[in-house]
């Protein structure tokens, strides 16, 4: 029998390698039956974009991911997640966040993923900042309604309440 693992959350500046973070949630592990990853962009927003800017607040983004990484362990029989958040200026085409769920079978993967991402979207302590290809920078960018939306999704119905 495989130990139970805790979930991986780190904050980093330098970017990560994909392939790498996956193999190592799957290292040893043979009860894997699915994995599913969800890896951000930094979008150019049509070329206006040079960089993002994100910062956070060092231990409590920690704490916070944490959290709601292991409320996801307690709702989906999972054998590894791993979060990724950078921080700094991410330039466009370049990482900004990793999600890696594992499971046994699929759904449960598929979902984990999906609720971590949620809830990095909208209730992860980041501030996001725009710059700008004329050197002029934009205001810091709220949290979108869809994204806040997505997560209400998960407060309402816990996984055993959706069968469709």
């Amino acid at each position: 029998m495989t130990a139970p693992v805790l979930p991986s959350v780190r904050i980093q500046a330098e970017d990560f390698d994909l392939a790498a973070e996956m193999a190592r949630v799957a290292a040893g592990r043979k009860d894997i039956g699915a994995i599913v990853t969800f890896s951000g962009l930094c979008r150019d927003e049509a070329g206006a974009l040079a960089a993002l800017e994100l910062e956070h607040y060092p231990g409590m983004a920690e704490a916070e991911i944490g959290r709601i990484a292991m409320e996801a362990m307690a709702r989906w029989p999972l054998q590894g997640l791993t979060a990724i958040h950078r921080y700094g200026k991410v330039r466009p085409g370049e990482n900004i966040v990793l999600v890696i769920a594992a499971s046994a079978h699929r759904q449960a993967a598929f979902e984990a993923a999906s609720f971590l991402m949620d809830y990095l979207k909208s209730r992860a302590p980041f501030w996001k900042k725009e710059h700008r290809v004329d050197g002029t920078q934009g205001a810091w960018i709220d949290a979108k309604e869809a994204d806040e939306r997505a997560t209400a999704r998960w407060d309402r119905t816990s996984p055993l309440d959706r069968k469709a």
